[in-house]
């Protein structure tokens, strides 16, 4: 009966009734964009960073993490990148060559990361090839190619067709330099990354690093092919199988320092881990400030009621059932407000998770931070079930003010009242 009761008081005052549900919607979608919105930020920071300069995992020397020196190299560097390619969830595996220097122009210089790499092998593990704004990448079989970021030619004053020379030290200690034309500049959306590193082969990096006079090779440790390797970079075509991957590398090469993205970027994990604690934020605020609109509006039901709920207490309906009646009233406005908020935001996830928001007109900013210009909304589905119980409980409290000054009415002084 009091349940009854409670569902016809909510309609009695029909338009009162549909502000608390429409406002209880739209706390509910609100919460759910802002969510969707910081999540799909948090998530293009830790892709772009995966796709564009990580990988899922690194191969080093021990060594080589604490000095990057030239001459910390692998010793079997093909059959290291055979036993990567052998693992199911590998979907491509890179091996670079990598040396610290300095990169000119006759405008101006600037210290660099000089990446050699296989074209071929890069394409699989970055999306740099997709990032070309102009020229290509490594198009052309002549030598001595370079890809430069679109910020670097900018501060370089270089573009596409001129000449740079790079200087840095060989394989025994020398400085030795070498003149490179770019054949294509990038702009992979993370600023830092496009300032700070250049790409070339790897031939053309090792003739300039390796001594001219290959009997020398043997004494210096140079592996079979004469192709010097740092590192090894490895994407995931199935990147729940992260730790899989890694394990057995770790089994197959236990003199190796091999790592994840996570070990290799302690803001990444950082990233992935608040994304939940975000969601919470965004929902906790929203709830907060839904709280006492709700606390209003039932506060004003319980008020221009007093004679009636005078009168069901004279006629010996107990507080206990006007404290029930009340809580149900603002317990079925919310579930009545809740599917329709939940549905709004589901289809505005889907619909932003598919178009993307266009940001644009922030590029210069969000490329500093290493974020795309089109966020793609992502909520993990733990979400939904923390918006609703959310709004459970903030009905609960936002209905034991109104109930409890329903309750503490005198019924005699109820009924007097005009």
């Amino acid at each position: 009966m009091i349940l009854t009761l409670a569902w016809r008081n909510i309609w009695r005052n029909p338009t009162r009734s549909f502000v608390v549900i429409a406002a209880i919607a739209l706390g509910i979608w609100a919460a759910m964009f802002m969510s969707g919105f910081a999540t799909g930020m948090a998530n293009s920071y830790v892709d772009n960073t995966i796709q564009n300069i990580l990988s899922h995992v690194q191969v080093h020397v021990p060594e080589y993490q604490e000095e990057p020196n030239v001459d910390l190299f692998f010793t079997q560097p093909e059959e290291l990148l055979a036993s990567a390619k052998k693992q199911a969830a590998v979907r491509g595996a890179s091996l670079r060559t990598l040396v610290n220097g300095m990169v000119a122009s006759s405008h101006s210089s600037r210290g660099v990361e000089i990446r050699g790499v296989i074209p071929a092998q890069e394409a699989s593990v970055t999306e740099l090839e997709k990032k070309m704004i102009t020229g290509s990448f490594f198009g052309e079989s002549r030598k001595n190619q370079i890809l430069l970021g679109k910020k670097m030619a900018k501060d370089l004053n270089v573009k596409e067709r001129s000449k740079v020379i790079l200087t840095f030290q060989d394989l025994e200690g020398n400085i030795t330099a070498g003149a490179f034309r770019i054949s294509g500049i990038f702009e992979s959306g993370n600023t830092p990354f496009d300032e700070s590193t250049v790409l070339v082969k790897r031939h053309d990096l090792n003739r300039l690093l390796l001594p001219t006079d290959s009997t020398r090779f043997d004494s210096l440790g140079v592996p079979a092919g004469g192709l010097l390797a740092h590192e090894l970079a490895i994407m995931l075509s199935q990147p729940n199988q992260l730790d899989t991957v890694q394990n057995q590398l770790k089994s197959a090469w236990p003199t190796l320092l091999i790592q994840n993205y996570r070990e290799l970027s302690p803001d990444l994990r950082l990233y992935e881990s608040q994304i939940q604690n975000i969601s919470l934020i965004y929902l906790v605020i929203i709830l907060l400030a839904l709280i006492f609109g709700i606390i209003n509006t039932m506060l004003m039901a319980v008020l221009e009621r007093f004679r009636e709920l005078g009168m069901l207490m004279a006629v010996g309906m107990n507080k206990l059932r006007v404290f029930t009646m009340i809580m149900l009233e603002t317990l079925l406005v919310t579930l009545v407000g809740m599917p329709v908020g939940l549905l709004l935001g589901h289809l505005t996830i889907i619909y932003f998770g598919h178009q993307g928001i266009d940001l644009s007109a922030f590029s210069s900013s969000m490329q500093q931070y290493g974020l795309s210009e089109h966020l793609y909304f992502e909520l993990e589905p733990v979400a939904y079930g923390q918006v609703a119980v959310g709004m459970l409980i903030t009905a609960i409290l936002a209905s034991v003010y109104p109930a409890w000054k329903a309750i503490r009415l005198r019924p005699v002084e109820a009924i007097r009242k005009i």
